[in-house]
């Protein structure tokens, strides 16, 4: 789209004209900022790191909302051609991500002598809040110039995560109703007005209605549109959203600022309604650059020293996940130390016995092969060097670890030295429930979204083409 601008000379200027535009700023606008100008301070970046800051989330750079001061003047008022002198800013409030700024200019001062003209400028959000305030000094355009603006440079594109598909599919879908259980940080309750934003999830919040609102105050967000499910503590919480999730009110449950064990005791109690013959589990469903394809680690969250039979779940519930997301036969790899049966290392021996029992059909939908070492898991050239025949290795979808320390130092390294973003879902009940951590950057909290929104979707599809 092209925009034509006319700019006004000095002889055309006088106190009290104005002019304005509108911006919303996104992540990737703070991305760019913080490429081009080499500021990034992590309370712009690092969802984890900001939310211990007083804002409590990332915010934008402050000379993102002084650029578009420059771009009044140097586009509106004066106009193309003003050679902009001198900037006295005050930036009042912090400016977030989906955060609308308005930038407003108003000339003040003309100074003939050398055609100068002194300018109050003024940015407000959406809610109407100065978060910027000051003065600015130019020099008016010196020949009157109708500008044609072409088409805008195109900015460094961003590596599209593997999950973006999914991402997008889940947000042109109708949204779900999640309960977000007990939101009482303001972390909680930034995370549900961002599953929101993202045309998601219709959060229902469930918990101390006080506390909630005074959490929203201190986060500076609206809670206007959302339903609140008014419980006494964090407990009550937790039974309340399992119930709600029984009687089906709410698809999906998201955990807020309670304890998992207490959100997870709810949801596994025998009169919640929401307990399934399988074990609940966790998974982190990653998007790792170095490898060639979206990848689980299971289970790094819930189940401490899994049993054979638990394994078995465990893995069933990873399969079942994938072939909702469309994978039709995933290829899991039984994790351990090395690739061969060893009578002394326990791990090897389950691995074996999972394979024997996914040939006997007690795993369904799935190629299951183990014992294998990580590398030769994910590495067709290592599997190749090691001699390795097997449907599984070097191509693993699911990564099954032995137990939850090995699950959660192998997903923790991934996200930290291979800069995986990593989803976090907890599967076997009836409703999935999203687990994620504080320090999770927003990427992760939507693909975790996502993902158990489109599991959802597709289970009640299945159900109903089932029953058709």
């Amino acid at each position: 789209m092209t925009v034509t601008f006319t700019n006004r000379v000095f002889s055309q200027l006088e106190p009290g004209q104005r002019a304005e535009l509108t911006r919303t700023v996104g992540r990737d606008d703070i991305a760019l900022v913080a490429s081009v100008s080499g500021d990034v301070n992590p309370t712009h970046l690092d969802a984890g790191f900001a939310a211990s800051a007083p804002q409590g989330s990332v915010v934008a750079h402050g000379m993102w909302t002084a650029a578009l001061v420059s771009a009044v003047l140097g586009t509106r008022l004066p106009g193309p051609g003003t050679i902009h002198l001198e900037q006295q800013t005050r930036f009042l409030r912090p400016v977030s991500p989906g955060d609308t700024i308005t930038a407003t200019v108003e000339v003040q001062e003309l100074i003939a002598q050398d055609k100068r003209v002194r300018l109050r400028t003024l940015c407000t959000n959406q809610r109407g809040e100065t978060v910027l305030d000051g003065t600015a000094t130019v020099i008016a355009p010196s020949a009157s110039v109708t500008w044609t603006a072409g088409r805008l440079p195109e900015p460094v594109p961003r590596p599209r995560s593997r999950y973006d598909r999914f991402v997008d599919e889940a947000r042109a879908a109708p949204t779900v109703t999640a309960g977000i259980v007990h939101p009482c940080s303001r972390a909680a309750i930034l995370g549900a007005v961002e599953v929101r934003d993202e045309g998601l999830l219709e959060p229902l919040l469930i918990g101390p209605e006080a506390r909630i609102r005074a959490c929203a105050d201190e986060a500076g967000v609206s809670l206007d549109g959302m339903r609140i499910e008014n419980t006494e503590h964090s407990h009550a919480a937790a039974a309340r959203a399992v119930e709600l999730a029984a009687c089906g009110r709410v698809s999906i449950l998201v955990k807020g600022s309670l304890h998992s064990d207490e959100l997870l005791g709810a949801v596994v109690s025998r009169s919640g309604g929401l307990r399934t013959e399988r074990r609940i589990s966790h998974v982190y469903a990653m998007d790792v650059p170095a490898y060639t394809k979206p990848v689980i680690v299971t289970d790094a969250a819930i189940n401490i020293l899994p049993t054979l039979e638990h394994k078995r779940d465990i893995c069933q519930n990873a399969v079942d996940l994938l072939r909702l997301l469309g994978l039709d036969r995933p290829r899991v790899a039984v994790l351990a130390a090395v690739e061969t049966v060893n009578p002394m290392m326990p791990a090897t021996l389950d691995a074996a016995a999972l394979t024997v029992m996914a040939a006997r059909g007690q795993i369904t939908g799935a190629l299951v092969d183990g014992p294998l070492a990580f590398d030769n898991a994910i590495s067709p050239e290592a599997a190749a060097t090691k001699g390795i025949v097997s449907p599984v290795a070097g191509q693993a979808d699911i990564l099954l670890v032995p137990d939850l320390e090995a699950g959660n130092m192998l997903a923790k390294q991934l996200i930290y030295f291979g800069g995986a973003t990593a989803a976090g879902l907890v599967l076997g009940a009836r409703v999935p429930i999203v687990l994620t951590s504080r320090s999770d950057p927003l990427s992760a909290r939507i693909a975790s979204a996502a993902l158990a929104k489109l599991a959802v979707m597709r289970r009640t599809a299945s159900a109903v083409g089932g029953a058709e």
